[in-house]
């Protein structure tokens, strides 16, 4: 049990009564953005779900960070171990209420949902990682063991056009995703550092299939 007094901003998409037993979708933003970008591909998403959007504890410039980018010199792992365990302590505990749990990161966000699910694979069914990274491994803080046992489905989309995430990353994290998850990985032509409808198409398939099927066979 992670011991967190982290009390987080959280967008909803639907009020408190009608979120139990409901399949929970939770939203990682990426650098400098908010809790309420990523709440708009609520239309675009299956509408079983609960959304919850979660605001990165760090004000930075226009909006918020997770930690600093792996690039700047206050970079720290101890620092993305702060924060993930932080979100570890609000998934313990809003996840009771829930059919089942799936992490959806943008950019930095996906480094905070593969986190998650490294640290404590038995916090999430399933991850959806869009235009970003897994944070390379430093020390015994990841349970990648554990995680390669059980190979949960992971859906990876990015873009081939996509300047922002350095190719050590994209190279890290396509040797993780292959060793330790069920990886469906999508590289869409001529997208950037972005999100497009057909992206969102293979999304909403991926968690009807992965999420939605296996919560119906419970």
């Amino acid at each position: 049990m992670t011991t967190s007094t982290w009390n987080p901003t959280v967008v909803w998409n639907r009020p408190d009564e009608q979120r139990a037993d409901t399949p929970l979708l939770v939203l990682f933003h990426g650098y400098l953005s908010h809790e309420r970008d990523l709440i708009g591909l609520a239309p675009m998403l299956p509408e079983e779900f609960t959304l919850a959007s979660v605001r990165a504890p760090h004000a930075l410039g226009p909006g918020f960070t997770w930690f600093p980018l792996l690039n700047e010199p206050d970079y720290s792992f101890d620092r993305v171990a702060r924060a993930v365990d932080d979100v570890i302590g609000w998934l313990e505990g809003v996840r009771a209420r829930h059919s089942s749990v799936t992490l959806l990161g943008f950019s930095m966000g996906m480094a905070v949902a593969t986190s998650v699910l490294r640290r404590r694979p038995d916090l999430a069914d399933a991850v959806v990682g869009l235009s970003g990274f897994a944070i390379p491994a430093e020390g015994d803080y990841f349970d990648d063991a554990a995680l390669r046992e059980q190979r949960p489905p992971l859906f990876w989309g990015r873009g081939d056009i996509d300047q922002i995430i350095a190719e050590p990353l994209v190279e890290y994290t396509t040797g993780w995703a292959q060793e330790h998850t069920a990886a469906t990985k999508m590289l869409y032509t001529g997208l950037a550092h972005s999100i497009n409808p057909p992206e969102m198409g293979h999304v909403s398939e991926f968690l009807r299939h992965q999420v939605l099927a296996a919560d119906a066979r419970r």
